[in-house]
């Protein structure tokens, strides 16, 4: 193998079943604070990375991330919160799991040891040189994503992964790679925890700042979001308040008919002038 696979050695606490509840949540506490300061460790590397993905994003290109799991959800959901969230296209980012849709609830058995699936599945989207894919795996040894950073490299398609091992395959073979040595999990190879917690971490990163690049945020506001809710609706209209000094029932208003803040801002100006 040639490398060591931290997030499988064995854990610095023993005989959890005789622990109180107390001491469990107090353990896994202590070991969540330490998940910041190895992400913040790989800050340049997540800096490069985003710089790569915003070039490619202004020129129409799109983020598919690829993982199983624990990972594989993790893509998912970090791609489904961004249309939402930012206004952009259901295409723009994109995120795949090892045995499909269903891997999203429910395991799916063998999935992740392909070693030809991941690239299948990527084809239905026509990857081009404009696009980016990240691969995620805590391991850095998951067959179904090394093979797609593999197929990647070879296409002329930029690489990049977030993975927790050093050396690993997905490190070696991805062009940016992020590596958050995060060491040992609270309950052994339970890499749904503090990996776990740095790969949101790093996505979040990812997005939100690509996002910010893109112009999809003013000052510290969603301009974009989706009115998908009372809360938003009530949220965007007070950013109209503020924005533009006018009441609530006008702001409001003027958000309904045009759908987002930004339009209703643009429309609204354009109305005065």
């Amino acid at each position: 193998m040639g490398y060591t696979k931290t997030t499988e050695l064995s854990s610095d606490y023993q005989h959890l079943e005789k622990m109180s509840i107390n001491e469990i949540v107090t353990h896994i506490n202590k070991e969540d604070k330490t998940v910041a300061y190895a992400v913040e460790k790989q800050i340049n590397k997540i800096e490069e990375l985003i710089a790569v993905i915003v070039q490619k994003l202004e020129k129409g290109g799109r983020l598919f991330y690829i993982g199983a799991g624990t990972s594989g959800r993790l893509g998912i959901l970090d791609a489904s919160e961004c249309p939402p969230t930012f206004g952009v296209p259901d295409d723009m980012v994109i995120g795949l799991i090892a045995g499909g849709d269903t891997a999203i609830r429910k395991a799916v058995e063998n999935a992740e040891d392909s070693t030809t699936q991941s690239w299948k599945d990527l084809q239905e989207y026509h990857l081009s040189d404009l696009d980016v894919l990240v691969g995620i795996a805590a391991s850095g040894s998951t067959p179904y994503v090394v093979s797609a950073i593999k197929r990647a490299n070879l296409n002329r398609i930029v690489t990049a992964c977030i993975t927790m091992n050093e050396g690993s395959p997905l490190a070696l073979e991805s062009q940016y790679p992020i590596v958050v040595t995060v060491g040992p999990e609270f309950v052994t190879g339970s890499s749904r925890m503090k990996a776990g917690t740095a790969q949101k971490m790093v996505l979040n990163m990812i997005t939100t700042t690509t996002m910010i690049r893109l112009g999809r945020v003013k000052g510290n506001r969603m301009l974009d979001m989706q009115l998908t809710n009372v809360k938003l609706v009530e949220r965007g209209a007070k950013m109209l308040m503020e924005d533009l000094n006018i009441a609530y029932y006008e702001a409001e208003s003027l958000l309904l008919k045009y759908g987002s803040v930004r339009k209703a801002i643009i429309n609204y100006t354009n109305a005065k002038e």
